[in-house]
């Protein structure tokens, strides 16, 4: 059944399963948002409803903060995301009004987006990504709503799951099951003309479908975040990561700068392999280059990535040919080839180089996915999440196909003794989610040739201070010390697998800035884990931003290394106004400092003609008002800074 309204479309759904209404949304970019909030409306207006929604990563448009964060975001908010419907149960549920017949269940969080927002954390609800099918059927879900792409022909009309096949294709036989047991079950379709039709396993039948909303007042422009700044510390973990992946093998990547600088590294590797190695030498300081244990020549056979999450780093992967390894559904046919031999002529098949189980990203990826499946490829097949991150089903196949698989995922911290958080907070608090993180390191130990690697930066900052992402111990845990695999900051890698605690803790002290090793060693001292005689070696001592600074200025002089190397969807005066207020938000943590600050911008701003259009972008060329004075003087102050800094 059609429906051009969603309130209708909302009244079919009660009408058909009743007042008791178990809501299961897609994660990310594939909720009905109409859908969704129509039934949110009738929940609402009628307290003899009950409405839980089961779902994850709530996609809700950037908030500013301050004033001068207001006058740089807001219109790039509007650019960006005018005409994305908010989701009315997250507004509700942020601002405290969350009716009593509504409860909201996620099992992944926006990083950061609901730190304190106490009823979403009690609601939260920890899961692997390979076990939220089975949850969300065990829980009697009888509602399923998403977000589809539609293709129509003479003969037929089609629907494509595009963006999220990952769980519902899990999902929609128990549904049907349900259904044809007698229990009344909604399968519904909100149609989104911007979504690249993805066929394959995504493509479904028009009558899967029990109810379809389509209207052009329901058409709104995909969620895309635009690309995030890559950072020194980012290129330098992800170059090392990128001498780890093997030519003819197998890659997952997370979203995020870090992906994009391990995706950075590898074109690199395959473009400018003496480049490349020149790199990775001033990263290994005095000691010569142990080329012999890396991977550093261009890509023959390319790769083939496997991943629940297709990113931007895929598709400019894809786009420098180096993702181009093919698998095939025959696991004796793919070891031939891999091995060697030639494709049979009568193969039948023209294998994809890509599986993965849902997409969000920029605008760019969901252009270029959008020709991608206008030119009828296939090259890139969305799947169940069932089958990326898990080796559950057909395993013959997936060995076949995953060959010396690298699956790298970012972290928030790791422990001397190996252990990795990744999702929430020593108090209890949840960041984001476990998601697929445990399926892939898992993975990883059950297949031949894998690595595990895991990512992060090794310090951060923390309102007033710097502190270490290397600690001793940590009350929560994500991956535990007995799945610990390969270990990477900007400053080294630490390959633990297998490793005993001691050498373990040796190895993951060279991965800490300098200024935290003595209190890290002098823990694992007091616990008896390291021999007391023990030293940091001379290496590690290097340790601090300064020293990479300095390691990779002769390649950013070379036009390397740039803050967004595969582009942004900001402006150029955007991207120097977000680094100077970044800076002025640092300040601004610390009084004393911000007083300090402010006194020399008042001193020493002198506005150049290039900051003419910075200023006018926050409307302060012609400040009027001491406050917006004191404002101009400080941007320009932390501009200055900020460029001073970074020169190479």
């Amino acid at each position: 059944m059609r429906f051009a309204e969603p309130g209708a479309c909302a009244d079919a759904i009660i009408e058909r399963v009743g007042r008791r209404i178990l809501l299961a949304l897609p994660l990310g970019l594939g909720k009905a948002n109409h859908v969704a909030n129509a039934l949110f409306d009738r929940a609402a207006g009628d307290p003899r409803i009950e409405l839980e929604i089961l779902t994850a990563l709530t996609l809700e448009k950037p908030r500013s903060g301050p004033e001068l964060e207001r006058r740089l975001l807001d219109p790039i908010v509007e650019r960006l995301f005018g005409d994305y419907p908010d989701l009315a149960y997250a507004t509700a549920l942020r601002q405290g009004r969350l009716p009593r017949n509504v409860k909201i269940t996620e099992f992944y969080f926006r990083p950061g987006g609901w730190l304190d927002i106490g009823p979403a954390q009690r609601a939260y609800t920890s899961l692997n990504y390979t076990h939220v099918s089975a949850e969300i059927l065990r829980r009697g879900i009888n509602v399923l709503a998403q977000l589809v792409a539609k293709r129509e022909t003479a003969d037929s009309t089609r629907f494509s799951l595009s963006c999220n096949p990952d769980v519902t294709l899990d999902i929609l036989p128990g549904l049907e099951a349900r259904r044809v047991s007698g229990t009344p079950v909604a399968i519904v379709g909100q149609v989104n003309r911007e979504l690249p039709f993805m066929t394959g396993e995504a493509e479904v039948p028009a009558e899967r479908f029990d109810y379809v909303l389509e209207s052009e007042h329901c058409e709104f422009k995909l969620f895309a975040p635009p690309r995030q700044a890559v950072s020194l510390a980012d290129y330098a973990a992800g170059l090392r990561v990128a001498s780890m992946v093997k030519d003819g093998g197998t890659l997952q990547i997370g979203i995020g700068s870090i992906g994009d600088a391990i995706a950075y590294g590898l074109i690199l590797r395959h473009q400018h392999p003496d480049t490349f190695r020149a790199v990775l030498s001033a990263l290994s300081g005095p000691e010569p280059l142990q080329e012999s244990s890396l991977e550093l020549s261009p890509f023959i056979r390319g790769l083939y990535g496997a991943s629940e999450m297709l990113v931007d780093g895929f598709i400019d992967l894809y786009r420098a040919g180096v993702l181009k390894r093919r698998v095939y559904d025959d696991p004796a046919l793919q070891y031939r080839i891999d091995e060697g031999s030639a494709i049979p002529q009568d193969a039948g098949a023209h294998g994809p180089v890509m599986h993965a189980a849902f997409f969000l990203g920029s605008e760019d990826l969901y252009r270029t996915l959008r020709e991608l499946a206008d030119a009828g490829s296939e090259d890139v097949w969305m799947t169940a999440v069932s089958f990326t991150n898990s080796l559950r089903g057909n395993e013959k196949l997936k060995r076949a196909q995953r060959r010396h698989a690298r699956f790298v995922n970012n972290a928030m911290l790791a422990t001397l003794l190996g252990d990795v958080v990744s999702d929430g907070l020593e108090d209890g608090k949840i960041v984001s989610g476990v998601g697929g993180q445990h399926d892939f390191v898992v993975q990883a130990h059950e297949l031949d040739e894998a690595r595990a690697i895991i990512v992060l930066n090794s310090t951060f900052e923390s309102g007033r201070e710097q502190l270490s992402n290397i600690r001793w111990s940590y009350p929560h845990v994500t991956i535990p010390r007995h799945l610990r695999d390969v270990i990477v900051t900007e400053y080294g890698v630490a390959d633990v697998r297998g490793k005993s605690d001691r050498d373990c803790i040796a190895a993951m002290m060279a991965l800490a800035d300098v200024c935290f090793q003595p209190e890290l060693l002098a823990a694992a001292k007091r616990a008896g884990k390291i021999e007391a005689e023990f030293t940091i070696p001379e290496v590690a001592r290097r340790n601090r931003p300064e020293w990479l600074a300095a390691a990779l200025a002769p390649f950013r002089a070379e036009g390397l290394f740039a803050e967004y190397p595969f582009g942004t969807d900001l402006t150029p005066i955007e991207q120097r106004l977000a680094r100077g207020l970044t800076r002025l938000k640092q300040w601004s943590t610390r009084k004393p400092q911000l007083a300090l600050q402010a006194t020399l911008a008042l001193l020493s701003a002198r506005a150049t003609a290039s900051d003419a259009e910075a200023l006018f972008r926050l409307d302060l060329a012609r400040p009027t008002t001491l406050k917006n004075r004191l404002y101009r003087a400080l941007v320009l102050h932390a501009l200055h800074t900020v460029e001073s800094e970074q020169r190479p």
